[in-house]
């Protein structure tokens, strides 16, 4: 792996010694740094664990909880492959970025876990399954059929499970039974199995009662004991369990992203999945934390008003069943303990009440900065961010590498590829892809390795043509951002051709500005960049705008003049003040700026006059109030002071006028302000009182 010290120093600002085996021959010169104060980073994964062990093991080290290693791949991202001898600048951004800060501790989600397991499925297999676990956590059965052992180990329930509900720690489960055969009572003994003549009982005591032609020689056989009773009513138990063993074929859950300690063993599972899954069921007992990996600004969502709902792309896209509406507060309801963190939600929210919070949406921004910078400093050009997973994306990416060392055929990471893990990768949408771009990156990809919903392939795509569509429109030319689906590291093999079967056109000036928590304020950042950057890519008039897909969190409005009364009902409803009234006059106006494309205006509008129209408007009218509709005030019939539209009060005294409550005097009171109407009924001699009465 061919490593340029100076190069990397100069792009570093720092000196640096090259070592060859800093692992093996030159592992003093490893523990020398561990004694400093200063932020260690190896750039070597594969021995990750050897420096851990090291630095514990050499006198005089600063601890490892005060001052963690960070680890950096370099060699199959960079080093190996037909351009190690380019990819220095990609070495240098992959350095400055691991130097960075850790992400700021956030509130953390804790489950308890007291290791109560529920096993569901044929008896023969949950009793095997129990005996490997049952020393570490405290079993319980729910047959589906089958035969079991006739010593009575563990607890037994049977019937159908109704509902189980929860995550680890507290599971939910509701069974019912119309069992004759009370499994509390029956000692096993067979006598009700060997005297049912039509054989509708099993060894898994159960009565299956379209066989069962109520001989009830069962109960005769069982009298001794007394625990078969076809005169028990249909019973409905309910209990909680910390762990759940699923063995059906189907498992209990319907979403992608199954509960925190809920695993699914179907029966075609091979011997290595049910290795995992006693491993992973003997480590759910404790108490655990994760991140609570969202934030949610509830003044900014535009999921539902006045029992309409508008925006439900958070709903429908989250795999884990986390999110649901509540029309009755007006906004969604996130369940953190089901939440995987896949940021999905925060993707598609279009207002950015959603917000991503581990790591937060500045923090990504500060690391795209620094990799970009970086790499523009040390000389690099034409930047591609690879967006991948932490763990199968990461395994992909590097066996790439490996695979151009052992293939010359194989080209490996291009020098300009610079791969960048995420928690999740439909973490990041159109506010850091904007970014990205604006910091200098010609290409984002975002890598798919098919552990991901199908959703999401679904979402990233929309809010892919949105983004590149953006670009277009701009003037920059070629295609910027890809959704990379792939198996194996082979699929990855072509990663570069796009390069130089169609160049993408990049900034002429590379932005500086940081992301900001709020999405909405970071797009108008990098809208603004590159608005300034493209001037002079493509002539625009005054009103010029981009035509957008229907995914996209810009646009406008457009309002049917005809059937509009300015009953504003619109307004009201609105969730980011883009549609606002006017206190003068009857009008509708509009600001495309902070219009979200939720849809609660069309949804609420009572004449169905509203309809989107997703674009993007370059010129500065984009932030102005405009007019969209306006109308001539009504005015009271007795003082002449207007108190609503023409159209408006016409349209309501037409719908009117054969209503028997409002004939003669009562329809002329239509016609009045307010004020007028409450006086001519005080003032009327011909209305009743109720002194009269």
């Amino acid at each position: 792996m061919p490593l340029d010290a100076k190069a990397l120093g100069r792009a570093l600002d720092e000196d640096l010694t090259l070592h060859t085996t800093l692992c093996r021959r030159d592992a003093p010169a490893f523990q020398k740094a561990c004694r400093g104060r200063d932020e260690l980073v190896v750039a070597c994964t594969q021995e990750r664990r050897l420096f851990s062990e090291l630095a514990d093991q050499t006198e005089g080290a600063v601890a490892l909880q005060e001052r963690p290693i960070r680890f950096v791949n370099i060699r199959e991202t960079g080093g190996w492959g037909r351009e190690a001898a380019q990819a220095t600048p990609k070495m240098a951004a992959l350095l400055a970025a691991a130097r960075l800060p850790e992400a700021e501790p956030v509130p953390t989600v804790t489950y308890t876990s007291e290791g109560r397991l529920l096993i569901i499925g044929p008896l023969e297999q949950a009793e095997a399954m129990a005996a490997l676990v049952n020393d570490a956590l405290d079993v319980t059965l729910l047959a589906t059929g089958g035969s079991g052992m006739q010593a009575r180990q563990y607890p037994v329930l049977a019937g159908q499970l109704q509902s189980l509900r929860g995550w680890l720690g507290a599971f939910d489960v509701v069974v019912s039974s119309r069992n004759p055969i009370d499994l509390d009572l029956c000692t096993r003994c067979n006598a009700c199995v060997a005297a049912c003549p039509e054989g509708a009982i099993g060894l898994d005591y159960q009565v299956d009662l379209s066989l069962c032609q109520s001989h009830r020689a069962c109960v005769k056989a069982c009298e001794a004991v007394g625990a078969i009773n076809f005169q028990r009513d249909a019973q409905e138990r309910e209990q909680q369990f910390d762990v759940v063993l699923d063995l059906r074929a189907a498992p209990a859950f319907t979403q992608h992203a199954l509960p925190q300690g809920y695993v699914h063993l179907p029966p075609s599972a091979d011997a290595l999945a049910q290795v995992r899954a006693v491993t992973q069921l003997r480590d759910l007992v404790g108490e655990f934390e994760k991140p609570k990996f969202f934030t949610y600004k509830q003044s900014l969502c535009a999921h539902g008003r006045n029992q309409s709902v508008g925006c439900n792309a958070c709903v429908d896209v989250c795999s884990a069943s986390a999110i649901a509406g509540d029309l009755k507060r007006n906004q969604i309801v996130v369940n953190p303990n089901l939440c995987v963190g896949c940021g999905t939600c925060t993707t598609v929210c279009p207002t950015g009440a959603l917000s991503y919070a581990y790591p937060r949406a500045s923090e990504q921004g500060v690391k795209l900065r620094t990799l970009l910078a970086t790499y523009a400093k040390a000389g690099g050009k034409d930047a591609a961010l690879l967006l991948h997973s932490q763990e199968a994306g990461a395994a992909l990416v590097n066996d790439l590498g490996r695979l151009a060392q052992l293939d010359k055929t194989v080209r490996g990471v291009p020098a300009r590829v610079i791969p960048l893990p995420l928690w999740h990768t439909a973490s990041t949408g159109i506010d850091l892809w904007l970014t990205a771009f604006a910091y200098g990156a010609r290409q984002v990809w975002v890598l798919m390795t098919g552990e991901e919903a199908p959703q999401y392939h679904e979402a990233l795509r929309a809010q892919m043509a949105v983004t590149e569509a953006v670009l277009q429109g701009l003037g920059y030319g070629g295609r910027h951002f890809k959704l990379i689906e792939v198996r194996d590291a082979r699929d990855l093999a072509a990663l570069d051709a796009e390069l130089a079967e169609a160049p993408s056109q990049g900034v002429e000036q590379r932005a500086s500005f940081a992301l900001l928590g709020d999405k909405r304020g970071t797009l108008d950042l990098a809208l603004g960049h590159l608005l300034g950057d493209s001037a002079g890519r493509a002539a625009r008039t005054k009103d010029a705008a981009i035509a957008l897909p229907a995914a996209s969190p810009f646009g406008s409005l457009n309002v049917n003049r005809d059937a509009c009364t300015l009953c504003l009902s619109c307004v009201s409803a609105c969730p980011a003040g883009a549609l606002q009234d006017n206190a003068e006059r009857p009008q509708l106006r509009f600001i495309e700026k902070n219009c979200v494309q939720c849809g609660l205006c069309a949804t609420t509008c009572p004449e169905d006059a509203i309809t989107l129209q997703p674009r993007l408007l370059l010129g500065d009218e984009r932030r102005q109030p405009r007019v969209l509709h306006e109308a001539q005030p009504y005015q009271c019939v007795r003082c002449g002071k207007p108190f609503g539209t023409l159209k408006g009060i016409e349209v309501m005294l037409a719908k009117l006028s054969g209503h028997a409550m409002f004939q003669g005097e009562a329809l002329e009171r239509l016609k009045m302000c307010g004020d007028c109407r409450v006086v001519d009924i005080y003032t009327n001699p011909g209305e009743t009182r109720i002194t009269d009465l």
